[in-house]
């Protein structure tokens, strides 16, 4: 089974990507769904954020604060490092376990830290989302109800696509959201002819 990475910077459109993707049946590991998961779940991970960040992080249901913990993270760089260095080990680990149970001819992990985390080395194929800034700040403006600022200092805080572009095996451009379904198609062709 081929192991298919899928990433792009916040706002490319790869949860969108990833759906169609999964409408021909291919299994996706969604990555920082899992995360938010593991963070709230598995008690190590989450007694080494209390232990790194307060009990402030996490609502008194014991659920993550992910608000609190994003003004905690997203204004200071060593921060970020911290909760980055403590989550993608947990990721990483969780991601292996759900390959190896998978039967299809590919599966694909999305996850938007691929590259900076390293995750990469471990899959087969990388397949890099883009689209234009101005696009990105626009969806997650509206996705997620936030401020330019805020939305910012996310990006900020991940790889340019100029980065991401050199680590690519495939590039699908979500510019043209009309054009996605084609280059879905044939990319999935072509992974099933590996």
């Amino acid at each position: 089974m081929i192991k298919v990475g899928l990433t792009g910077g916040i706002g490319s459109g790869k949860t969108t990507v990833a759906k169609l993707f999964a409408k021909k049946g291919i299994p996706i590991y969604l990555a920082d769904t899992r995360a938010k998961y593991l963070m709230t779940y598995d008690r190590t991970l989450k007694s080494q954020i209390i232990d790194a960040f307060g009990k402030g992080v996490y609502h008194k249901n014991g659920r993550l604060n992910r608000k609190a913990l994003a003004e905690i993270i997203f204004n200071d760089k060593s921060k970020l490092a911290i909760i980055n260095s403590l989550v993608h080990p947990a990721i990483a680990s969780d991601g292996k376990a759900w390959f190896a149970k998978q039967t299809s001819p590919y599966a694909i992990k999305e996850a938007a830290l691929m590259i900076e985390s390293g995750n990469h080395q471990d899959l087969d194929v990388l397949i890099v989302v883009t689209a234009d800034e101005e696009e990105r700040i626009a969806r997650v403006m509206k996705r997620d109800d936030a401020q330019l600022k805020d939305v910012m200092a996310r990006i900020k805080n991940q790889l340019s696509d100029a980065e991401r572009l050199p680590h690519a095996d495939y590039v699908i451009d979500n510019n043209h959201r009309n054009m996605l379904q084609e280059q879905v198609d044939a990319l999935h062709t072509e992974l099933l002819a590996m």
